[in-house]
């Protein structure tokens, strides 16, 4: 893979025999002029990258056309394209497209507003338009602001998927009122547009499209033989035939191929490594050496080994057998894998990556003394609740370490949280996290199915609605009520049947000891309905240790939420009472 620039054009390309066979392939052609100006401050580029990031990351293809009353309008664009092609592809691959290129293009923005001020004195000294669109799996992301345009041929119709962010003041007067640079604050369009075979996509600046009619452009795209390249340099020469008084730049992409593999052709991929025998204690797999099993159950198998050539003690974790023929169930065990090697937390168990060729389908990873969470809640019934605060402040950095990377662990519970021998948290079991980059994948599979645990399964999952950070909010909201009870917090199971009928019972029903704004807080973390919880972990581990006053007005809390018995028994006696009074007075 190499990058090599021809004026303001930059490009990535890679060899066409690494292309699968079910990947998505893009042909792709350009043409940049000067024109009749001196300069060209138009610059254009597109990056098609091996197989692993093509899945994960996509293509990216963008124009950007340097404004001409900005004096730094050149270094703008030119700024832009390289800095787009180099940094996306350094954000996270768990990231979701339209988060990594908000964030690259942010802070690009921010840069060239400072960078303009300083070089030229004023703050729109570095200026340019954006068009650009990430070409992921079926869908193409699209991120713009300014005036250059992006087109769609499709059926023969020709469709302008982008709007200019220009004002028009009258007759050859306008002005933009958007782009890359003018302000420290970016507003961007984003859309999304579903990819069909044969689909062609035109990115062009000003110097083109305003010379050039809709029904010529569509002309020129309509030759499916024509290679992208030739097409883009026909529509460049024909404006300027047409008059074009700016630079010209146009870049065609024509989508070859999409990747719509067949469930058999998806589950073929996933099992080129075999599931493991059954391994017993003295054997040995790819130089790790079984010692004993862990933990054994209808899904998974997990060992502590020894890795013969370092001597250290690890985890191998391997699918069960009865799941060989699962493909739905094979992708999820690598995706866990996939998971666990790209968050680097102390809170959150290690995966290691394997330096040897493997034999088999398993993982490895740190091996941790301790206990399970929930072991630990039964040798302690009844933590403080400073211990509680500094259990759930390490399990909140765990979370984090997911929600920075775009995860959801969607399977918080204290099964899958250990303390190792020092008391420090690790999260483990990554098998039902939720990864944004991921998601964004077309397979042929439906994993639509409800993952996590009853109860500590945010009620959102049961309605069939997709989760957020604050799904993983409301589970470790109902592990701070147990730990601080030894109970749930609702008064039956949450299921979908039983959603409408449940209630929130007091932590003082339990513990008269905790204060009332912890229950509060408590209780906004575990509500039913995912907007009305924290927005943020920090914000519930916050209030877990301060009095919000948004929370809770006064410190005190109904005798018949605190302990409704004791209430309806008082009841029940003053009834009683009142009974025996009337019945001696009618006696009298």
């Amino acid at each position: 893979m190499s990058l090599f620039s021809v004026g303001l054009h930059y490009e990535y390309t890679m060899s066409t025999t690494d292309t699968m066979t079910s990947s998505l392939l893009i042909n792709t052609g350009y043409c940049s002029l000067a024109g009749v100006k001196d300069h060209n401050e138009d610059a254009c580029g597109f990056f098609v990258p091996d197989t692993q990031l093509l899945t994960t990351k996509g293509a990216v293809v963008l124009v950007a056309d340097g404004v001409s009353t900005s004096e730094g309008g050149k270094q703008a664009s030119d700024a832009c394209v390289k800095g787009f092609l180099s940094d996306y592809y350094s954000t996270p691959e768990s990231w979701s497209v339209k988060t990594s290129a908000q964030k690259v293009l942010s802070a690009l923005n921010r840069w060239l507003h400072a960078q303009g001020q300083r070089e030229y004195g004023h703050e729109q000294g570095m200026i340019c338009t954006l068009s650009s669109a990430v070409f992921k799996s079926n869908t193409a992301y699209l991120f713009h602001v300014g005036d250059s345009r992006i087109y769609r041929l499709r059926d023969n119709q020709l469709t302008q998927l982008t709007r200019d962010h220009r004002i028009t003041l009258g007759k050859d007067k306008s002005y933009l009122n958007r782009a890359m640079g003018i302000d420290l604050r970016l507003e961007i369009d984003t859309r999304t547009v579903n990819l069909e075979k044969g689909d062609v996509y035109l990115f062009m600046t000003d110097g083109v499209y305003e010379f050039l009619a809709d029904s010529l452009i569509a002309e020129h795209l309509q030759d499916a033989v024509t290679e992208p390249q030739a097409i883009a340099e026909a529509m460049v020469q024909h404006a300027l035939a047409n008059g074009s008084n700016d630079n010209l730049t146009c870049v065609v992409v024509r989508i070859e191929q999409l990747p719509t593999e067949n469930e058999q052709e998806f589950y073929r991929k996933l099992t080129e490594l075999p599931f493991p025998p059954p391994l017993e204690p003295g054997m040995v797999l790819d130089g790790y050496k079984i010692i004993r099993q862990l933990f054994a159950n209808k899904r998974t198998e997990v060992y502590l080994a020894q890795d013969t050539e370092s001597g250290s003690k690890v985890v191998l974790k391997a699918p069960s057998i009865n799941y060989v023929d699962d493909p739905d169930y094979i992708n999820q065990f690598l995706h866990e894998e996939w998971a666990g090697r790209r968050i680097n937390s102390p809170h959150v168990l290690k995966v290691l990556e394997v330096n040897r060729k493997r034999q088999a389908l398993y993982y490895v990873t740190e091996y941790i003394e301790g206990q399970s969470l929930r072991q630990w809640m039964t040798d302690n019934p009844r933590p403080s609740l400073t211990i509680v605060r500094s259990l759930c402040e390490q399990i909140a950095k765990g979370l984090r370490a997911f929600h920075r990377m775009e995860m959801i662990h969607q399977d918080l519970k204290p099964e899958n949280i250990l303390l190792d021998e020092n008391g420090t948290i690790k999260i483990i079991d990554f098998g039902s996290t939720k990864i944004a980059g991921i998601t964004e994948i077309k397979t042929p599979l439906n994993t639509q199915h409800l993952l996590g645990t009853l109860n500590y399964t945010a009620p959102e999952y049961h309605l069939g609605d997709p989760g957020s950070n604050r799904a993983d909010i409301f589970s470790l909201g109902v592990i701070v009520y147990e730990l601080l009870t030894g109970e749930l917090p609702y008064d039956k199971e949450l299921t979908a049947r039983n959603l409408q009928k449940v209630h929130y019972r007091s932590i003082k029903y339990y513990n008269p000891a905790i204060p009332v704004w912890v229950d509060k807080a408590v209780e906004k973390s575990v509500c039913l309905k995912p907007e009305a919880r924290f927005a943020r972990l920090s914000e519930f581990t916050y209030a877990l240790s301060k009095p919000d006053s948004t929370l809770i007005n006064q410190d005190y809390v109904p005798l018949i939420k605190r302990n409704p018995i004791k209430v309806w028994q008082g009841t029940s006696l003053l009834l009683f009472l009142i009974n025996l009074v009337l019945i001696y007075l009618l006696a009298q």
